[in-house]
């Protein structure tokens, strides 16, 4: 999740608490992915650097939700994964665990931006944790 920062200064907005802030898609073809979502909603790609091939989808909202990333699907069972905001990743992971979900990538840093988690609830369900670094 090297880019979630970059949603919300795309965007201009300040997420708070529990919204969701970034979303990503996986795909096993590329630019098959990216020819159905531009031709579906109309939005643009643009890679990102650093060394994965990772796509920032503009999804042109305008600051009402959020944009995205696309990546190589990594598993038949990689899925699409919602990041949801936190005040603290650390925090968040402990009441997953608590409320008996699992923690499946414990906090992760993104320098300059934030930090992640991601984790699965109790449905078995994946889902995102982000933190925004305060200069960010």
């Amino acid at each position: 999740m090297s880019a979630t920062a970059t949603a919300n200064e795309c965007a201009g907005r300040v997420a708070l608490p529990g919204t969701l802030v970034w979303f990503e898609v996986p795909a096993e073809n590329i630019q098959r992915a990216q020819q159905f979502y531009r031709s579906l909603f109309g939005w643009d790609f643009t890679r990102l650097p650093g060394g994965k091939e990772y796509w920032h989808m503009n999804t042109h909202s305008g600051g009402g939700s959020p944009d995205g990333g696309m990546m190589q699907k990594q598993c038949p069972q990689h899925t699409i994964t919602n990041y949801i905001n936190v005040a603290s990743v650390d925090a968040s992971l402990a009441r997953v665990a608590e409320l008996g979900g699992k923690v499946v990538v414990p906090r992760t840093e993104v320098p300059g931006m934030g930090a992640f988690g991601i984790c699965t609830d109790t449905e078995n369900n994946t889902f995102g944790l982000w933190e925004t670094t305060p200069q960010a």
